[in-house]
């Protein structure tokens, strides 16, 4: 710890000091309960899908481990190096989620990931943390140069990812990459009679899917209706979090876990419900309400139109996720297949994750010796007033 000293001019004494240490915290407390949630969920699935017992648990722990590392890594980047990684992984993932609909493997009747070895990965995941800043950037060039066509071009851009997730389909990831894009555009000062047509937009593409698509039709239905359809999963959760009560059952000693198919992904916040308790849900929800409202009202002090937007659609996905994960396992919205964030089991969506929330650092560092006013990177405005 000597060389994180005040005095320290190393890469990594600067990123100690200018990095959000209660936002790192936050971070490394979540992945902390992913190891101990995954140690508790998984091995009763490993066993019913007849793998060996630890499999999804040493896969987690790399997962994880390469988790925290993007964390880091992201985070010491320069505003200039988050751009060019959004515009690079931008098109990779738009590319990669086009090639999903030729060579992806399909799973109930959905494209949306590539065979890899040890692990399939989903491209569209990498769109939610690379498009946010993508869109950013375009909206902040126009303050800069007056007549490029920022607006169009991300409104282009979001079509192309529009069409490429209703193809696959996964209206989920559409409703959380349009939700992020409204919420820029609405940041960045857009007429509020245009914001309520966007809204209703949504709402009307909401109807159309709930026709349209078979599995959001049923899901609706089972939430809407008790009595229709296989509601066994939602029921079992909500069985483990009675279970757990207060204080919870204590570690290893959940029992309704067990006979939950997806304790380990989308349901593992019932794990935490049964083992754990109550006083531990709301912790947990605790820190991800602390990582984003504390980023939001860093964004106050802000002047930099890029780093205002491409922050807050960052955090908005960010929340978002965890919200529907949370909000789908206690049955107040319908279910749906979204990780929560470091926690569940999964590849892309931690290594996705992290790539957000090292962003989020990366742009929200205090930079020593650099005015709010002055603050800018190629392309965008520098302060919010400049532009007006």
């Amino acid at each position: 710890m000597a060389r994180l000293s005040r005095i320290d001019n190393s890469s990594l004494g600067r990123w100690w000091r200018s990095v959000d240490h209660v936002t790192l915290a936050c971070v490394g407390i979540l992945i902390g309960f992913g190891y101990i949630l995954m140690l508790a969920a998984s091995p009763a699935v490993a066993v019913r899908i007849g793998a060996s017992r630890n499999m999804f648990i040493f896969k987690q722990v790399v997962f994880l481990s390469l988790a925290g590392a993007i964390v880091i890594g992201v985070s010491m980047l320069s505003r200039k190096g988050v751009v060019r990684l959004g515009f690079i992984g931008s098109a990779i993932a738009i590319a990669a989620t086009a090639l999903t609909l030729v060579h992806g493997i399909e799973i109930k009747g959905a494209r949306r990931w590539i065979a890899l070895p040890m692990m399939s990965v989903q491209p569209s995941e990498f769109l939610k943390p690379c498009f946010a800043v993508l869109t950013a950037w375009l909206l902040a060039q126009r303050r800069v140069m007056r007549y490029f066509p920022g607006m169009l071009l991300a409104l282009g851009c979001f079509a192309v990812i529009l069409v490429l997730l209703k193809s696959q389909p996964d209206i989920g990831m559409l409703t959380v990459v349009t939700t992020v894009f409204m919420s820029q555009l609405f940041v960045d000062g857009l007429n509020l009679i245009l914001v309520a047509g966007g809204v209703g937009l949504m709402a009307a593409a909401f109807v159309a899917a709930y026709f349209l698509f078979p599995h959001v039709h049923s899901r609706v239905e089972r939430f809407l209706h008790p009595n229709v359809g296989d509601h066994y999963q939602i029921d079992t959760a909500l069985r483990a979090f009675g279970n757990g009560g207060l204080m919870g059952r204590g570690p290893g000693e959940g029992r309704v876990k067990d006979l939950l198919p997806d304790a380990h992904a989308d349901f593992v916040f019932a794990v935490a419900g049964e083992e754990y308790g109550l006083l531990i849900c709301m912790f947990i929800i605790a820190v991800f309400a602390t990582i984003v409202v504390r980023t939001l009202l860093r964004l106050v002090r802000e002047d930099d139109p890029f780093l205002v937007l491409a922050t807050a659609g960052l955090v908005t996905g960010f929340g978002l996720q965890a919200f529907v994960n949370m909000a789908s396992t206690l049955h107040l919205i319908p279910t749906k297949g979204m990780t929560l964030p470091f926690i569940s089991y999964g590849g892309s969506s931690a290594m996705s994750v992290a790539l957000t929330i090292g962003m989020v650092l990366a742009l929200t560092r205090q930079r020593v010796g650099q005015s709010r006013v002055s603050r800018s990177l190629p392309g965008s405005a520098g302060t919010w007033k400049a532009a007006a």
